[in-house]
């Protein structure tokens, strides 16, 4: 019986490093799927994403020497695709103009007290396009740390260190996004 070693992302970049094709396509493979996942669901634009994943896809292939393994590889494309990401939507908030004065008070930040359903029970009593739809309607630096976290899986650690904030304020935003969410989402109940 033929055993297939499977290498960690940590040693297909090495690999990659050294000139093995074959490791960038592995990598490609792992990675695709979950950033466009991660992608889509922070720019909402389903072309825009695609276009994204290929940037960062092409800065992995070109920029593969910046790789340090001092850090996981998962951060460090995370971190890539999510700065292509906040490009994009500055680029498109440059376009759009809204007015202080046309802000009504549901625009303002504010805290919203913890509810008894759990994330599990919010998800089960909702489908995925309405749960997207709610997120889309976060702002950015809730979103962001709510899909690495509660859709892509990632540790607390790895967000933080992805959107480059203290691992407490990563943690807070986290609290603050559901809360916010979870409230969205009872209003369609």
């Amino acid at each position: 019986m033929d055993k297939k070693f499977i290498f960690t992302d940590e040693e297909l970049i090495s690999r990659f490093q050294n000139g093995e094709e074959q490791a960038y396509i592995e990598l490609v493979n792992r990675y695709r799927d979950r950033l466009m996942s991660f992608i889509y669901r922070f720019v909402n634009d389903q072309v825009a994403a695609e276009d994204i994943v290929q940037d960062t896809l092409v800065k992995l292939y070109t920029h593969k020497d910046y790789y340090r393994n001092i850090a996981k590889f998962s951060t460090w494309i995370y971190t890539i695709a999510g700065n292509l990401a906040k490009t994009e939507l500055r680029k498109n908030k440059r376009r759009k103009v809204t007015n202080l004065s046309d802000m009504g008070s549901d625009d303002w930040e504010f805290e919203i007290p913890a509810k008894e359903d759990t994330a599990e029970e919010v998800h089960n009593q909702f489908d995925g396009e309405q749960i997207n739809k709610a997120i889309q309607t976060l702002p950015d630096h809730f979103r962001e740390v709510i899909i690495l976290r509660d859709i892509q899986e990632l540790s607390y650690e790895e967000v933080s260190n992805i959107v480059e904030v203290p691992l407490g304020t990563v943690k807070s935003r986290i609290n603050r996004a559901r809360l916010q969410l979870q409230e969205m989402l009872k209003e369609l109940r």
